[in-house]
């Protein structure tokens, strides 16, 4: 059996969660082996039907009053009394934040590797991964060893595959023994983001600003055109540390991970470190006065000249179009 960690927000299964079910169906596929998950909170077993979806046939359900929210340790205390129960030749996690975080108390508990930001997986005799490094700028081919495979999968980068036959996944309750040390750490609150706007994640268009911008107020000409595109608009780690930009909008290795179908950076040099957040773009645009920058290189289109010059012209552009 193949055992996957579902993240969900009331209900419905995070984009990171069904990339990382299709991956773990395809490697059950390979074991002729079923697809079982598990997911907490007391909204939980409305995940069931679109999992399912996924050929998951079994949903665990775990009820415990201080997993409501987020415990790292308890969740995977939680995984670790499931798996002496119910057994598993693999574990799957979303690679998000709390997916690596989960997995790897587990990994801890259990005395076993783990492989993160995965992208492909052969079992054969010995489980073979493709996994992401360097933020993704390297790609490792690694043999996994352990009694129980545990695996994330790469966030951003996997297709989401529903199953050709889809299930109806039972659902049974999972009621862990929890200790004070497994509930030491817990999420205390959720604040929401005063932020407006598409976020940059979900965003198909992406408007990106960097030391080139000059400043914070020339940022209103890029605010004006993610506004005519429909855009989300973000910025290079520069644009943060000159106090142009809060640190939310930063797209990078140490900000956000973007995949839109267009991405335009101004003024954006193109450092590996911005590159990274960047690479899941279908399409890159870049405006930029030097032909050497990197970001010229990286992209698929290129408009060689000042930006304070082009933006304020595309803007006139599409405003004469709408």
């Amino acid at each position: 059996m193949v055992l996957t960690l579902i993240e969900h927000e009331a209900g419905v299964p995070e984009e990171s969660s069904l990339e990382m079910l299709t991956l773990a169906r395809d490697v059950a596929d390979q074991l002729d082996a079923p697809v079982e998950a598990v997911a907490f909170g007391e909204e939980a077993a409305g995940v069931a039907d679109s999992v399912g979806e996924f050929g998951v046939e079994v949903l665990h359900v775990v009820d415990h009053p201080e997993l409501d929210g987020y415990a790292p340790a308890g969740q995977a205390a939680s995984v670790e009394q499931l798996l002496s129960e119910v057994g598993a030749e693999a574990v799957f996690a979303p690679g998000s934040e709390r997916g690596h975080e989960v997995l790897a108390h587990v990994a801890a508990r259990l005395n076993l590797p783990m492989a993160a930001n995965c992208l492909e997986v052969d079992t054969g005799d010995a489980y073979e991964v493709t996994r992401q490094r360097w933020g993704g700028t390297l790609l490792e081919h690694a043999r996994l060893s352990g009694e129980i495979k545990l695996l994330t999968a790469a966030e951003n980068e996997l297709s989401v595959e529903p199953a050709a036959e889809p299930a109806e996944p039972a659902v049974e309750t999972v009621d862990p023994e929890l200790s004070e040390t497994d509930l030491r750490v817990s999420l205390a609150r959720v604040e929401e983001s005063d932020e407006e706007g598409i976020p940059l994640g979900e965003a198909r268009v992406v408007v990106g600003g960097g030391r080139g911008v000059g400043s914070a107020e020339d940022f209103d000409k890029l605010e004006e055109l993610a506004e005519l595109l429909d855009a989300a608009l973000g910025s290079s780690r520069a644009a943060v540390n000159e106090g142009w930009r809060s640190h939310d909008d930063q797209i990078g290795q140490t900000g956000a991970k973007i995949s839109p179908h267009l991405y335009i950076p101004c003024g954006i040099s193109g450092a590996v470190q911005h590159m990274v957040g960047c690479k899941g773009a279908e399409n890159i645009l870049a405006i930029n006065t030097d032909p050497e920058a990197a970001i010229v290189d990286r992209a698929d289109y290129a408009v060689l000249a000042d930006l304070h010059e082009v933006v304020p012209a595309l803007n006139e552009a599409l405003r004469e179009r709408q």
